[in-house]
């Protein structure tokens, strides 16, 4: 098992995706995703999220959303600021994508923790000293891939218009999500290519001002949630702010923009967010080129 740090150690350097992606391997004949944490040292909750989200990622590449899980944690560590984050992020993953998973930590202290528990009511069968035993363990446990999973809407696209509107003359667009409920992929994306087109028609870039009240995002719909929301604020965003999330919501945003390196913007309510957005307004005014030149010749 990945060590829990107890003494404080230098900063991290960020993990580059080339590096994620090293340790990240999908045995597609076997249907085994293997993820190689070992001698890798998490420092931070930012860097968890940002594994995790290249994980979801390619899954997502792959167009199958279920796999045996094969994780080796041998000589890795989890320092204490990020073990909240590794341990969301591990389940998450689980219940979205495993058929099944298997640990293997090649440590002598696992070795001997299996040696004394074998045979007793602690024995953990999916905890492995080497590779080898547990690939042979995963190959025991039956496929739940029965057929390919086409996804159907949840809501239609009349729906999903009712809970948008453009404030001109504020150059926000609203968006509701109170009450709403997005069960996957489809849901998402369903979702964000409306108002994807929407901006287009526009011709023009927003400030988005979201409501998160009583919305219910599925586990699987998280990280495809997180890359369109990027992707949106990217491509025809000034910023957004947030309101009215309850507190599971509220901490998946913070994980998933701690690993995408941006602000959650994160307010309680209505008025918040509004006074969060003008201030986004005067932090980008400030950095327009040329402005602190006229804020001197101002004062003169």
């Amino acid at each position: 098992m990945p060590a829990l740090a107890a003494l404080a150690c230098p900063p991290v350097p960020a993990l580059s995706r080339d590096e994620i992606d090293r340790r990240v391997t999908f045995h597609d004949d076997i249907e085994v995703m293997e993820l190689d944490f070992s001698g890798l040292r998490l420092g931070s909750a930012a860097e968890v999220n940002a594994f995790y989200d290249r994980v979801e990622e390619r899954i997502a590449e792959t167009g199958e959303g279920k796999w045996f899980l094969l994780v080796n944690y041998s000589g890795s560590r989890v320092e204490p600021e990020a073990w909240f984050a590794f341990s969301r992020r591990g389940r998450e993953l689980n219940l979205a994508h495993s058929m099944g998973t298997v640990r293997v930590d090649d440590s002598e202290e696992t070795r001997r923790q299996i040696a004394r528990d074998a045979g007793t009511e602690r024995f953990d069968p999916n905890l492995f000293a080497d590779r080898a035993s547990a690939l042979a363990r995963l190959g025991e446990m039956p496929s739940k891939r029965l057929r390919r999973i086409v996804h159907e809407p949840t809501h239609t696209r009349e729906e999903i218009a009712a809970r948008v509107r453009f404030l001109e003359a504020q150059e926000i667009m609203e968006v509701d999500l109170g009450g709403f409920e997005f069960r996957h992929s489809r849901d998402v994306n369903d979702f964000f290519d409306y108002l994807e087109e929407e901006i287009t028609r526009s011709g023009r870039r927003w400030y988005f001002l979201v409501n998160y009240g009583e919305v219910r995002i599925w586990p699987e719909a998280w990280v495809p949630w997180a890359v369109r929301s990027k992707r949106l604020v990217e491509g025809g965003g000034l910023g957004a702010v947030r309101y009215g999330a309850g507190a599971d919501v509220e901490a998946e945003i913070r994980l998933h923009a701690q690993g995408q390196g941006v602000r959650a913007n994160v307010r309680a309510t209505r008025a918040e967010a509004l006074a969060r957005i003008a201030e986004m307004k005067a932090e980008a005014a400030r950095a327009r080129p040329g402005a602190q030149l006229s804020q001197r010749l101002r004062r003169r």
